[in-house]
């Protein structure tokens, strides 16, 4: 028998080090070659590890969510055969004494899996209260509960004067017929000398807490953030559109030909304005390297499309949406996000964005203050379609209005520059024949 190391392969574009974001395998388990085994998390995207050999597992080089560099041991197992590591071997370039060791790696590996393990469990234990009341023991007794949506029995006086001490009576238990509250049931209550009813588990008091240890897409998401915010003076400005006749002619496309070139959401649709636009306003469209202080401008639109997923925000690259028709763009949108979703998005659909459009759909929200995606210098965020009342003519009429929500880098757009690209935007929505004309 014989032991196989397997080393963080290096993933390009210069990554130095990965975030181990799951084990697909345990110690002492049997793998066989090509089965995944590990998921490693770069700045740009997850990529999937696959063993290279049959064998069993025998140690893990790193817990989930910790950080380890590119060619180091990500795990280790025993093989029919020799393996490729000696104890004889000199120790390879660029790793440590402790790597050469076997034993010891093996070890150390599995008790700090152990031990990460335990801490996680103990962080992600909750503590929520069970019991019926979270009072001091001996402090009063409990009795039952009473049943969902039962009122207690209390005669008009005894209810005012609950009333005025502040006593909620469904937690006071009833010594009369048929358990009616009297006075002294509630003196006694009130004096914390008589019983109380158990509460309702919609009023109990809860103590519990969760600790959630930030890491994988949740840590890559805070950290651009927080460096999206440190780096970058935003400002926003946020205009009303009127997209009435655009939804018309969306309803109208798509029941001429939705069903042989795919349903239009409204997505494609700002997609062109926006690419229309940045023809207009090139400065726009850019990414800025402020450590070397050049701004590149870009003649393709590279559009990201931020997206919501079970594991965080994601930002899929829809390439060269200036060459795209509407049902290109709708198509490419729709794979991006099912990419998304289901994790199989490639480091290049992850990464080379030139401007980033974000939406929440109905849940939108009349304004927001969107985030730059660094080192872009703007984003373009949509708010819900509203039906409201809108004089046109002097006639008050009903139109479908929107907003959109923006956010520019002020070290490179000017105020009045991204004024008017979202008012180059607003004329194309408004008036859709424009959609088709060069």
């Amino acid at each position: 028998m014989g032991i196989y190391v397997i080393r963080v392969p290096d993933i390009g574009e210069g990554i130095a080090e990965v975030e181990v974001a799951a084990w697909h395998v345990a110690p002492g388990q049997q793998v066989k070659e090509d089965q995944p085994v590990a998921d490693v998390m770069t700045d740009k995207a997850t990529v999937e590890i696959p063993c290279h050999v049959n064998g069993k597992v025998l140690a893990l080089g790193a817990a989930v969510g910790e950080m380890i560099a590119v060619g180091a041991e990500l795990m280790r197992l025993e093989v029919e055969g020799e393996g490729n590591w000696k104890p004889e071997s000199a120790v390879p370039d660029g790793a440590t004494q402790t790597e050469a060791a076997p034993a010891d790696i093996s070890s150390n590996s599995e008790q700090k899996i152990s031990k990460n393990s335990i801490n996680q469990a103990q962080a992600a234990h909750k503590t929520e209260a069970t019991t019926p009341t979270q009072r001091p023991a001996g402090q009063r007794s409990a009795v039952a509960v009473r049943k969902e949506g039962e009122r207690p029995l209390a005669s008009p006086s005894v209810r005012r004067r609950a009333l005025d001490m502040g006593v909620d009576l469904r937690l006071v238990p009833g010594s009369g017929p048929a358990g009616q509250i009297t006075h002294a049931d509630l003196q006694a209550f009130a004096s914390g000398s008589g019983p109380v009813l158990g509460v309702h588990p919609q009023y109990v008091e809860r103590h519990g807490e969760e600790q959630i240890p930030v890491i994988g897409l949740r840590r890559r998401i805070a950290q651009k953030m927080q460096e999206a915010k440190r780096r970058i003076p935003h400002f926003s400005y946020v205009e009303e559109v009127d997209v009435t006749e655009l939804e018309l002619l969306r309803h109208k496309l798509n029941a001429l030909h939705g069903s042989t070139r795919g349903k239009l959401t409204l997505l494609p649709f700002l997609v062109r304005a926006m690419v229309l636009a940045l023809r207009q306003f090139p400065q726009i469209n850019a990414r800025y390297d402020d450590d070397a202080g050049v701004v590149t401008r870009h003649e393709a639109v590279h559009l990201g499309i931020a997206t919501q997923t079970d594991a965080g925000l994601m930002v899929p690259v829809l390439q060269h949406a200036e060459s795209l028709d509407l049902w290109a763009t709708a198509a490419g949108i729709a794979r991006l996000a099912e990419g998304a979703k289901s994790g199989k998005l490639t480091r290049e659909e992850l990464s080379g964005s030139t401007i980033t459009l974000t939406s929440l759909g109905a849940l939108g929200g009349i304004a927001s203050t969107p985030v730059i995606n660094h080192p872009e210098v703007a984003i373009v965020g949509v708010n819900r379609i509203v039906e409201r009342p809108m004089l046109r003519g002097g006639q008050v009429v009903a139109r479908q209005l929107m907003n959109l929500s923006s956010s520019f880098d002020h070290r490179v757009v000017d105020g009045m520059d991204a004024a008017q690209f979202i008012q180059a935007m607003r004329a194309v929505l408004e008036t859709p024949a424009l959609l088709f004309v060069d």
